[in-house]
């Protein structure tokens, strides 16, 4: 699949999902890329912005098989994977699969479980593949993940651990609405134009299927990298281990991440190349979760993100 057909297959994707969501367009854009890059997101935001209702209609988007599973504390990771239940019946045991197996798995609020629940994921998500009673069992080569958590509520609440986080492709930041979009919405809200009931009522078409997910991300590998963009890429995240303000920097994961998001950000940008401008529009979402920052900066109220802004401006920019 050359890139001009890449690109159409991505506006489809784009227009089918702006018929829900309203603005929000570098949102939609990270979803997509995380789609197409067979990686996970993690989307977080105040209550009330559209995360759920954005993957709902991602799912809508994708033509395969769709699960959501709502994050509570009582939440058992067997609830999640599945078990073996005895049958008396059969006068022995059945694999009762778990929401797990799916193609496209809505983790919603990850961080309502505690972290032995959060756990059942991580398997998944690095091997698609699930273990249950010592039988390994596959999951589908598409299996993607999107959570979702709420960042201004702690309590009742537990922190994603570093490897879990690490898992996540990007950490997609969902802000408000500007004031316009938001007045659009209050207008669509009192008709039939409503978002939930666009979703509900089928108007939002499946348009990216199994084959055209193998043949776009076969097409992704003939972006073209030039050996400085990628020296750029790597001393990136590779200064974030470095800078006196981190405790814990990216890993090899972020590096390998970061390369494949500016790929698909410069089909988005009708591209065939990457760009150094790929590499600061997409190192954000790839870094700043897997920043660890020391307790005294966390203290003064330096962000992630202000971290990562400065990498950025410390390292030199390729000509």
């Amino acid at each position: 699949m050359n890139i001009h057909t890449i690109y159409e297959q991505l506006e489809r994707a784009r227009t089918e999902i702006q018929k829900v969501i309203i603005g929000q367009e570098a949102v939609i854009d990270q979803a997509l890329i995380t789609l197409f890059t067979n990686q996970h997101a993690l989307i977080e935001g105040v209550p009330g912005i559209a995360k759920t209702l954005l993957v709902r209609t991602l799912a809508r988007v994708v033509d395969c098989d769709f699960n959501r599973i709502q994050f509570t504390p009582d939440l058992m990771p067997t609830d999640i994977t599945g078990t073996n239940v005895f049958s008396l019946k059969d006068n022995g045991f059945t694999l009762v699969q778990g929401p797990i197996f799916t193609t496209f798995l809505l983790a919603d609020e990850i961080n309502r479980a505690p972290a032995k629940t959060q756990s059942a994921l991580l398997q998944a998500m690095q091997e698609r593949t699930v273990t249950i009673d010592r039988d390994t069992l596959p999951l589908s080569p598409h299996f993607t993940v999107f959570a979702t958590q709420n960042p201004v509520e702690y309590e009742g609440t537990y922190p994603l651990p570093e490897a879990q986080k690490d898992r996540f492709l990007l950490k997609i930041n969902m802000d408000y609405p500007s004031a316009d979009e938001e007045h659009l919405l209050a207008q669509r809200s009192m008709n039939d134009q409503a978002p939930d009931r666009v979703l509900r009522s089928g108007a939002v078409t499946p348009i990216i299927t199994a084959d055209m997910l193998v043949a776009v991300r076969a097409g992704i590998e003939a972006i073209t990298v030039r050996e400085e963009i990628l020296r750029y890429a790597v001393q990136v995240v590779r200064s974030s281990r470095t800078h006196p303000s981190v405790l814990v920097g990216a890993g090899p994961r972020a590096t390998q991440g970061l390369i494949q998001a500016c790929r698909v950000q410069a089909i988005l940008n009708k591209r065939d190349f990457v760009t150094p401008d790929d590499v600061k529009s997409m190192a954000h979402a790839v870094l700043e979760h897997r920043l660890v920052l020391r307790p005294e900066f966390e203290i003064e109220g330096l962000s992630c993100g202000e971290v990562v802004s400065r990498l950025l401006e410390d390292v030199a920019v390729p000509r």
